[in-house]
């Protein structure tokens, strides 16, 4: 009976302190996770970017814009990349109604030769959804001389 009252009980410490890290992690206030129940609209300025070519071991750097269309403040929650070469980054605060915000996409093309297609996903309390954002290019690869 011990044991599984030990077990239980770090079952449910491990559980709550996963929550809590999740809600730190995205970094969102209090204020913002309720905005997160209140909808509004965006539109989406830029849906993709095509860096054409660029040498191996660069990295690309591109600020997809969007506008806050709706009547509530637009809360950013989390971006996530296709691929850990690209790394996106979400605005830090609420995007007002009527406001651009930007999400920061930076590709790494350090041993990724050849035709880019990456994803950026996007998770908000815009309604009807974030559509996802769009990196692609070329990557000329390195030659290596014998």
């Amino acid at each position: 009976m011990k044991t599984f009252l030990s077990i239980l009980i770090c079952s449910i410490v491990l559980i709550a302190c996963d929550f809590r890290k999740k809600n730190k992690s995205q970094g969102l206030s209090a204020t913002e996770l309720q905005m997160l129940n209140k909808p509004t609209t965006v539109q989406i300025i830029d849906s993709m970017y095509d860096f054409g070519k660029v040498n191996e071991g660069e990295l690309v750097q591109y600020n997809f814009r969007f506008r806050n269309t709706g009547k509530n403040q637009l809360v950013i929650s989390n971006v996530s990349a296709s691929c850990g070469c690209t790394v996106p980054e979400k605005p830090e605060k609420p995007i007002q109604p009527g406001e651009i915000g930007f999400i920061k996409v930076t590709f790494n093309s350090e041993r990724r030769p050849g035709e880019v297609n990456k994803a950026i996903t996007i998770t908000s309390n815009a309604d009807p959804e974030f559509h996802e954002l769009y990196l692609k290019g070329t990557v000329i690869g390195k030659t290596t001389e014998n």
